[in-house]
């Protein structure tokens, strides 16, 4: 199967040009999403999941493109941190991405479409004293006599 890609400059005075792949657009994508503070994470495929708890690092996942005339659209799939605020966070994901994509490719973005797939919540570390499990502070070594 045959890679998309995106052909970035054509001029009549160069002697080529530059092919851009879609993967290496999605990978710029997500790791603008992932920079924004208020994100946790982003959604991942099956396979994606299979390849990270084997280590390998997966990049891009959670983010679709689709080439039109005009520029990209860019669809992205995130979870967000507990407490944020989801409009702030969507507004501040919608600049990143689109000013990486111009910086790095100089390709336009026509609209960025933030879906917040959930909010994950921050664990709490419960520490048990094994000296005071039911939570009696009452001092009983000194009651021996």
């Amino acid at each position: 199967m045959a890679e998309e890609t995106i052909v970035l400059t054509y001029s009549n005075e160069a002697s080529g040009e530059t092919l851009v792949s879609m993967r290496v657009l999605e990978i710029i994508a997500g790791l603008a999403a992932q920079e924004v503070d208020g994100v946790s994470r982003l959604r991942g495929s099956l396979t994606e999941r299979a390849q990270e708890a084997f280590g390998r690092r997966v990049h891009g996942k959670g983010v679709e493109l689709q080439q039109t005339k005009s520029g990209l659209d860019v669809d992205v799939y995130v979870y967000l941190n507990y407490g944020v605020s989801v409009p702030k966070v969507s507004h501040a994901i919608q600049q990143r991405i689109t000013s990486q994509v111009a910086a790095m490719t100089e390709l336009q973005v026509n609209l960025v479409n933030v879906h917040v797939q959930g909010v994950i919540s921050q664990k709490t570390t419960n520490t048990i004293d094994v000296n005071n499990l039911f939570g009696d502070e009452s001092d009983t070594e000194g009651t021996k006599k």
